[in-house]
């Protein structure tokens, strides 16, 4: 596995991770490879601060040929605000794929599960009684707490 620090075309920077130098080729070829915040598959591959190998205890530090004239800035996004970055990028996937039943959300989920309606993600808020007794139902849900809209952006 390897991981790579990409950039957009409009400076947003983000990690991949490849099988190998060529699965990555093949899949920005594809146009497989795109930005999480912006969706563009004009990404590139940038110079990486750090490398963590599983071979040694310390990391190991990457530093590119860069000849005296160019300035080469990296950054490193904390731990938490990437994950952060990926949570948001999972709710902005559910809340565009998905319909919004509001509170009716138990309801239409059992209307859905026993046929009484057309089969589609739906989203909502229920109970932790209602999705404890959907659970019982064998109804499989997800229940995920959403970040404040002013966190999304």
């Amino acid at each position: 596995m390897i991981i790579y620090d990409l950039n957009c075309e409009n400076n947003h920077r983000f990690e991949g991770w490849f099988q190998n130098a060529d699965a990555f080729e093949a899949q920005l070829g594809d146009r497989l490879v795109c930005c999480p915040q912006c969706d563009s598959h004009n990404v590139r591959r940038v110079p990486s601060a750090v490398a963590i190998s599983g071979h040694h205890a310390e990391p190991v530090i990457e530093t590119p040929a860069v000849s005296s004239k160019t300035a080469v800035s990296t950054a490193l996004m904390p731990v938490g605000a990437q994950a952060m970055a990926l949570y948001r990028q999972l709710v902005q996937t559910i809340v565009s794929h998905s319909e919004d039943v509001g509170p009716s959300f138990a309801d239409e989920a059992r209307k859905i599960h026993y046929n009484e309606a057309p089969q589609r993600p739906i989203r909502g808020q229920a109970s932790e009684d209602e999705c404890d007794a959907l659970r019982d139902e064998g109804i499989q849900i997800l229940s995920l707490p959403l970040p404040r809209d002013e966190d999304l952006n």
